[in-house]
Parts: C-alpha cells; structure tokens; sequence
C-alpha cells in the first residue's frame, strides 16, 4: 500500500533535481531554457535565476522528506511557478526570437504547478479522512 504522501513525495523529489538542472537544460536546449544569447554563464541574470532554481531545488528534494511539515514551500512553488511563466508567456509570445519557450520553460513551470497543486489538494483530502 502506498503511503499518503508517495505521490507528491516523488514529485517534490523529481522537481526539486529538475530545478537543480536549470543550467544543464540551458545548455541542451537553449532557445527553451535561457533567455540570451551565448553560454548561460555569460549572462549575469541568467546565473542569478540558476542560483535561485538551485537553491530551491535543494529544499524541494528536502521538503519530499515530510510534505506536511513544508506546505508553505510547496505553496510557494506552486504560485510563484505560475507567476513565472505567466510572465514568460507574456514576453516570449512578444518577442518571436523567445518563441521557443512557450514549448520550454513555460509548461514545464505550469506542470511544476499542477501537479503539486494537485498532489496537495490529494494529500490534504486524505490527510482530513485519516
């Protein structure tokens, strides 16, 4: 039997590696995943945005150990996930050099959102029925 919080367990675990990735996804696929030209750690901004992803990812893959116990972090992934790539969406259908995101880094921040949210939502329903 799978525990109550498998699911979202594996999730924060798996986003929380992907978020660590940012700077090798830049570098596989760059018209998705940065936002310059060049080598990612030729943009100051870019690094910035690594360091932040990075750093959140470790507390993600930290957070998959007790879900319960870090529901503002999850919180704040989901809505800042959503905020982001709204953003991202605005500016990258406005500018047909950035086009690439919208098939990138956008869904990936908004399937980051559903899933945990929906994982959440599952989590906090069978927490109310234990």
């Amino acid at each position: 039997m799978l525990g109550k919080y498998t699911y979202l367990q594996a999730a924060l675990f798996v986003f929380g590696a992907i978020f660590c990735l940012i700077y090798p996804l830049a570098l596989i696929w760059p018209s998705g995943w940065a936002w310059h030209e060049g080598a990612p750690y030729t943009s100051q901004y870019y690094m910035m945005i690594v360091g932040v992803y990075f750093t959140l990812g470790v507390f993600l893959i930290r957070a998959a150990r007790d879900p319960a116990a870090n529901h503002s972090l999850i919180q704040f992934t989901i809505w800042s996930s959503v905020v982001h790539a709204g953003i991202m969406a605005v500016q990258a259908a406005a500018d047909p050099m950035h086009g690439g995101h919208l098939l990138g880094d956008v869904p990936a921040l908004l399937l980051v959102a559903a899933v945990l949210g929906l994982l959440m939502r599952g989590s906090a329903a069978k927490a109310a029925t234990a």
